[in-house]
């Protein structure tokens, strides 16, 4: 149960990269969107690199006991996924709609996990649904006051990503892959394609 909560608020602090963003923009500390962007790709490919390292070339830290489950042991952990979904993210899609969806993914999944059972099934509970919905959105709101439609979109697509579980073969994608890029995607389909 500690090892959980450590990873929960370790999965959090990905909140600070969206605050980096937003202060040094408040600030006008010289971080653009672009060079936002450049940050995260340098962490997501730092992160693949040491993902590699654990993988290929057994490099231990004691870090990895807080960034991976006991299932991730010999595979892509979770971690992983989520630096790669956050720079896809920021690459891909606004900055109105990127940056709800790295909150969605830091905050809103820890928040769903904490009321859900964690067990692996096809489909959560209605209160689970319920629960990452409504911190989406809510997550989503400040950053689109003016096209509260996006936000609810954005929500529906980090819901859905959280709380469907999606299995290729034996193989089942991690959310902390699809909640940034189911967001945005729907976000921005919605943001793009209707005459609001």
């Amino acid at each position: 149960m500690a090892d959980e909560l450590k990873r929960r608020l370790v999965h959090s602090s990905g909140a600070g990269l969206v605050a980096l963003y937003l202060l040094a923009s408040y600030l006008d500390l010289g971080l653009t969107w672009d060079r936002f962007q450049i940050l995260m790709v340098v962490l997501a490919v730092g992160t693949i690199g040491l993902e590699f390292l654990r993988l290929r070339a057994g490099l231990e830290l004691s870090l990895y006991d807080k960034l991976t489950r006991e299932y991730e042991q010999d595979q892509f952990a979770g971690y992983g996924y989520y630096m790669v979904s956050m720079t896809v993210a920021v690459l891909a899609f606004p900055s109105e709609i990127a940056l709800p969806a790295m909150l969605m993914l830091a905050i809103g999944d820890p928040v769903s996990g904490a009321v859900s059972d964690n067990s692996l099934r096809r489909y959560k509970s209605p209160k689970v649904f319920a629960t990452m919905f409504v911190v989406s959105f809510l997550l989503a709101l400040p950053f689109l006051r003016e096209h509260p439609e996006v936000a609810v979109a954005a929500a529906i697509g980090a819901m859905v990503a959280d709380c469907i579980t999606v299995k290729i073969g034996d193989f089942v994608v991690d959310d902390n892959l699809t909640i940034p890029i189911y967001a945005g995607l729907l976000g921005y389909l919605v943001l793009e394609f209707t005459p609001f």
